[in-house]
């Protein structure tokens, strides 16, 4: 895994133009459980990659780097309460249980817009995210997509679920 992510890292330096590989390594190899995250991030499509610092925590922020969103993270709908709920037609899973899962936490719209800064991404396909309490309460989930040169933040019920609706993933290391 540490070889694919420093080939990545190398590939990609535009997301982190102030970071040196070395740190990076020395941190990774310090810690096998975020290894094994990274791993199944890359297994479903990911391609995870830092993007830099989390200003909170002075970690580094490792996410779903892919063009789009990872093809083995689709047809999901937000979470499992919304799962339940879904009688009709229910998908596969969701996209809450799913990140749990492997470990690591759905994007929220900063970390999100944030990576659309280091490239465009889900040009076809969109990304749940991190939803307020508030917003789930009311049945709603929260979903991010670029079109047009413009980063958009939606809306959707929390049990809908789309062949192109996915979701990004992230871990701080």
């Amino acid at each position: 895994m540490i070889d694919i992510l420093k080939k990545r890292f190398s590939a990609n330096m535009s997301r982190h133009l102030d970071l040196a590989w070395e740190e990076i390594e020395v941190r990774l190899r310090g810690n096998e459980g975020a290894l094994e995250i990274l791993r199944r991030m890359e297994e479903t499509g990911g391609e995870p990659d830092t993007i830099g610092y989390d200003k909170e925590s002075g970690r580094l922020i490792f996410l779903d780097c892919s063009a789009e969103t990872p093809a083995g993270r689709r047809s999901l709908c937000y979470d499992e309460e919304a799962l339940k709920k879904r009688k009709k037609n229910p998908p596969s899973g969701s996209a809450l249980s799913m990140a749990e899962d492997m470990g690591c936490s759905l994007l929220t719209e900063a970390l999100y817009r944030r990576l659309q800064e280091t490239g465009e991404y889900d040009l076809k396909t969109s990304s749940w995210i991190s939803t307020p309490d508030k917003i789930r309460s009311l049945g709603g989930a929260l979903f991010c997509e670029r079109r047009y040169g413009t980063v958009f933040t939606f809306h959707n019920g929390a049990d809908s679920y789309y062949s192109v609706r996915g979701w990004r993933g992230f871990i701080l290391v």
